[in-house]
């Protein structure tokens, strides 16, 4: 059922709740304004690129979304993603796949997946979270450096080896500024509120004022007073447009977009793990529950309309969701505001866009990298048992190393592998009787591919007379797991070996009942529990 939380939070909405929603959009709007362009030029886009992308698609996810406070908008996670596709494909291309995980994103949402994405293991999103946390700081140290490189490669390798070899020839005036911007925006947000408290002033108000926008306001000051010989975003790019984008279709090939799936598919599977993780944190900090399968929707609408419109890939984004609920955000009307607040700032201020120094929006970037990463978790790494360990440091490192969707689909495969493990593992029969004639066991978990092996075991040890199986503690069976037993049943009468079955209930019941198992037994074999088949099995055999 497509229905926004938008409907649901409107009710009984007061003057009050707009006045705190109206207030917590335009601080979203200022926050956003550093960091949606700093995400665009991390991509290999123009700046103008973010700033579309957080007004129409952080529009359409507040509008349409299933969360009451998430903020939508261009994300620090897809930078490498997008970052390869423009390189390989081209921003053309870009536009199609982004609209494709749209409609990926849409589908997902109205099959009602929404949850399924819940179901990626913890230790496959740490890895890959901090592996493009390592991968956007490493792509900042060009403009850190202030290095003139016209065309970065995307690879980790090709960034390493081209640093390396222009790294001589950095920019001082750059390095100085940026480092002063990266030391300015960690003591405004760790020392600055400590040495405030300690001194007895009200850090309420100063802590409202978002670090990024208070490094992008000094660093520009000074770039514009001192001249500082750092390239701007209009030495760059010419500065940004002073108007809303326009409807464009861009020009691409089919045989070229045929080979987008792939890199489509990552963004919707990212974007989806993104959002609905961004959603259960802002559920966390309000009390209340989100709709996954209404808030993908969105998504998908929003990916699926913002790329024809000079945007870039969209998804929840923790950092304005976070800014958003602290701000006093109660319904979707404060992410509108703050797409509203960034209509206004192109509009009315875009040419003073002109002298924001490249350096200082890499420091910003740097600062969001390191935030974005949950470094902790190496620490605890130790903690661990050896699976948990292999794939998160499998996915970290392939995700730095060769490609986001290799250590997604490596980090998927591991995590199944481990779990069809641990499951099989807690499979196991109970002997509870073991007599020449009978042999009767309690079986317990799960009798499924992984798990047959017991079964195959048993039809190797037959009794004499009569075999007892107790399923009462066995919680599910697959079509395997109803095969291996039907090949046991084959095989106790092939040897004149009784089968009795007791305590079959639910899933496994259904199951063999849909396979024949449970027709092919004789009606005396099928008991309620593990006393009445054990004394069926001692009593002389019923005569057909």
């Amino acid at each position: 059922m497509f229905q926004p939380k938008l409907c649901i939070a409107l009710q009984g909405y007061s003057r009050q709740r707009l006045v705190q929603d109206i207030g917590a959009g335009l601080t979203v709007g200022v926050v956003a304004l550093p960091l949606s362009m700093a995400f665009a030029i991390a991509s290999g886009l123009k700046p103008e690129t973010g700033l579309f992308t957080a007004i129409i698609a952080g529009f359409l996810i507040s509008l349409l979304g299933g969360s009451r406070v998430q903020v939508g908008g261009p994300a620090g996670a897809f930078i490498v993603i997008v970052y390869g596709i423009v390189q390989q494909y081209g921003v053309a291309n870009l536009v199609i796949a982004t609209a494709m995980s749209g409609v990926m994103l849409l589908a997902m949402g109205m099959l009602r997946l929404g949850t399924l994405v819940r179901f990626i293991p913890v230790s496959v999103v740490i890895g890959f979270s901090n592996g493009i946390a390592v991968l956007i700081a490493l792509s900042q140290i060009k403009d850190f450096l202030g290095l003139s490189v016209p065309h970065m490669p995307a690879d980790f390798v090709g960034i390493v080896r081209t640093i390396a070899a222009q790294a001589n020839a950095f920019n001082p005036w750059a390095l100085g500024l940026a480092a002063g911007s990266l030391l300015l925006l960690v003591l405004w947000q760790f020392a600055l509120p400590r040495l405030l408290r300690a001194s007895g002033w009200p850090t309420g108000k100063l802590s409202s004022i978002p670090g990024a926008v208070v490094v992008l306001v000094v660093a520009t000051l000074l770039t514009a007073l001192l001249a500082l010989p750092v390239q701007t975003i209009g030495t760059r790019f010419g500065g940004i447009p002073s108007a809303l984008p326009a409807l464009v279709w861009p020009e691409f090939e089919w045989a070229t977009a045929r080979l987008l799936l792939m890199p489509a598919t990552t963004l919707a599977l990212l974007g989806a793990i993104e959002s609905l993780l961004c959603a259960r944190v802002a559920d966390g900090m309000i009390g209340d529950r989100h709709d996954p399968n209404q808030e993908l929707m969105a998504q998908g609408i929003a990916n699926l309309v913002t790329p024809f419109f000079g945007g870039m890939p969209a998804t929840g984004t923790i950092a304005r969701t976070v800014t958003n609920v602290k701000s006093g955000a109660t319904s979707p009307v404060a992410g509108m505001v703050h797409a509203l607040t960034l209509s206004v700032v192109i509009l009315v201020a875009a040419p003073l866009a002109f002298h924001i120094p490249l350096p200082a929006l890499s420091a910003i970037l740097m600062f969001v990298a390191w935030n974005m990463g949950d470094w902790r978790a190496f620490a605890a790494l130790q903690q661990f048992r050896l699976p948990y360990r292999s794939t998160l440091l499998a996915v970290f490192f392939l995700t730095v190393l060769v490609d986001l969707t290799v250590a997604v689909e490596v980090g998927l495969l591991g995590a199944c592998l481990t779990f069809i493990y641990r499951i099989s593992s807690l499979t196991r029969s109970e002997c509870v009787l073991a007599t020449p004639s009978v042999h009767a066991y309690r079986l317990h978990g799960a009798l499924f591919f992984g798990a047959v092996q017991l079964l195959e075991d048993l039809e190797s040890h037959l009794p004499q007379s009569a075999l007892v199986l107790d399923l009462k503690n066995v919680i599910y069976m697959d079509s395997t797991g109803a095969d291996a037993l039907q090949s046991l049943a084959k095989a106790c009468q092939a040897r004149q070996v009784r089968l009795l079955l007791a305590g079959v209930s639910h899933q496994p019941l259904d199951i063999l009942q849909r396979t024949g198992l449970l027709a092919a037994l004789p009606k005396p074999d099928l008991l309620a529990d593990m006393a009445q088949a054990l004394a069926a099995a001692q009593a002389p055999r019923p005569v057909p």
